[in-house]
This record gives structure tokens, sequence and C-alpha cells, in this order.
């Protein structure tokens, strides 16, 4: 259910450099999910759409790349990945550790149109 508030402020920033930039149009975001948010990509999807509408965002196309969740051994200093939920260093054999990946949810970057790209595609279609 935060897939809302986050989306919400993801297009915020996404709209905040598309002006920056002069854009016409936001066409491609590309986002980075880590695997420790809990962020469902079709329900960021979702509220991208109903969010975005009579925006420069308006019908871009939303890209997800997962980060899989990384932790280092608070003992050994050894990073591995869990398997489930459980923490334990496969060196030493301590249980959790410092998260090292996998709590991101950002813009990687976007592709917009500008004044001057509208400008070829029409002067392509006369």
């Amino acid at each position: 259910m935060h897939e809302y508030a986050v989306t919400h402020n993801m297009l915020d920033i996404v709209l905040k450099h598309a002006r920056a930039a002069g854009a016409t149009r936001v066409t491609r975001v590309n986002l980075v999910i880590g695997g420790l948010t809990g962020i469902v990509d079709e329900s960021v999807q979702m509220y991208f759409d109903l969010l975005s509408e009579n925006t420069l965002a308006a019908g871009a196309e939303l890209c997800f790349r997962y980060v899989e969740p990384l932790f280092r051994c608070r003992d050994c200093g050894t990073e591995f990945t869990a398997n489930d939920y459980e923490w334990v260093c496969p060196q030493c054999g301590a249980i959790g550790g410092e998260v090292v990946a996998g709590q991101e949810f950002l813009v990687e970057s976007i592709e917009v149109c500008q004044k001057a790209d509208r400008t070829e595609q029409e002067d392509a279609r006369t």
C-alpha cells in the first residue's frame, strides 16, 4: 500500500527533472527497486498511470531493475546473499549483518522528448 506514496514522490522527481530539461514529454522512466523494499512493480505501474494523467509523464514506459539483497557479516566482513529470511553468514555462521544493498527505490534515469525532437518528428511527417 505504500506504493502510492513512493510513486507520487517518484513522479514529482521525474516531472521536476523533465521540466528542468525543457522536455515536452517523458517517454521512459528507469527505476531501481531493492528486494528488501517490499515495493510491488505492478502497483507502482498502476499508481503511475493514475497519477501521471495530464502531465508530461502520461503514457511513459516504466522499466524496473531489481537489486537483490546483499549483506555484510559484522564479525568477519564477508558479503553474502540471504536464503529467504535466514541471514546467516556462510563463512563464520554469525547471524544477521549489515544491509549493503536491497533497500533502494530510485529513479535511475528518464528519457524525454524535447521541443527540438518534436520539431524533427513533425518535419518527418511533412
